[in-house]
């Protein structure tokens, strides 16, 4: 997710969500565009790919249209040392989309196709053996996977993340998992060796696994539900959700302030600060902020006046 999952929020999350008491079995970073890590300003676009060890396994993940671009990009990934590279065949942005790539590509199959090629053949380039799987969603205005689907199987990515809506529904209905099973078994019917990964309205773990269960899917992906809450994959569930977010607004200005504007913390601002007496008044106060000393003296000032935030 773009401007959410960075490194200094897996950072977080690998803190707090991997290891003996953590459940987190791989993280991609937010998109980054292909064509862009082509250009001559390239540079800017660097920290998109910033990792540190903490974080493995995890995969870089690219967006973009055009199989020239991603041959180098995929071939430079492995050479950063990812553990693998996705393909984003599933964002509804116009902008995106506009460039042919996101879930535009669900309209012209022959094209996606050639992407996943290209990629193999840059990892290949590099000398290394990296998984390259695609992101998508079931259909652009209806369900497709029928005949969508197919043809990306054909090219053998190691898996294959559905999101279980159209472009056309965005988020706006509930995510229907029948076709996350629908997908396994056309997956089984053609014998392929892909990984299923079912993706939307997965709350937390526990969801996760039944979800899993009830599709038959390989795997779950959780996106917007670990939004506040980095330990979302642990046994050992954090109470004192404005710590993190303080640790979280340091790490972001240490790791990321030469690169992104403060106001990138806002949404996670909204997200933290949820569910509780008081959330409100805080929020808006936390929302003007423009530095980690203002946030810290915010957080402070509540602290002192004797409330305990869970």
């Amino acid at each position: 997710m773009a401007d959410v999952t960075d490194t200094a929020f897996r950072r977080l999350i690998a803190k707090y969500s991997k290891g003996k008491d953590g459940r987190l079995d791989v993280m991609w970073t937010e998109f980054v565009s292909a064509d862009g890590l082509c250009s001559v300003g390239k540079n800017k676009l660097l920290h998109l790919l910033e990792f540190s060890e903490k974080e493995r396994p995890i995969v870089a993940q690219l967006f973009g249209a055009k199989p020239e671009t991603f041959r180098p990009v995929a071939a430079l990934v492995a050479k950063l040392g990812f553990d693998g590279v996705d393909i984003n065949m599933g964002c509804p942005d116009r902008t995106v989309e506009k460039q042919g790539g996101g879930a535009a590509l669900t309209k012209n199959p022959h094209l996606a196709r050639e992407l996943i090629k290209a990629t193999k053949e840059g990892v290949k380039s590099a000398g290394r053996r990296i998984p390259v799987s695609v992101k998508i969603r079931i259909g652009y205005n209806k369900n497709e996977l029928d005949t969508w689907l197919p043809e990306l199987l054909a090219e053998e990515p190691a898996a294959i993340i559905i999101h279980a809506r159209t472009r056309k529904e965005m988020s706006n209905v509930p995510a229907r998992w029948q076709h996350v099973r629908e997908a396994v078994e056309i997956r089984d019917k053609l014998h392929s060796q892909t990984l299923i990964i079912g993706n939307g309205d997965v709350i937390d773990l526990a969801d996760a696994e039944r979800k899993i269960k009830e599709s038959g899917a390989d795997g779950a992906m959780l996106g917007r539900a670990i939004f506040g809450r980095p330990d979302l994959f642990s046994k050992k569930q954090q109470k004192d959700r404005l710590k993190i977010l303080l640790e979280h607004t340091k790490l972001f200005d240490n790791l990321l302030g030469k690169h992104k504007s403060f106001a990138v913390m806002k949404k996670h601002f909204k997200a933290y600060v949820t569910g509780f007496a008081g959330a409100k008044e805080l929020r808006a106060k936390l929302m003007v902020t423009k530095s980690v000393a203002e946030v810290e003296k915010t957080i402070l000032n509540l602290k002192n006046k004797g409330k305990d935030v869970l």
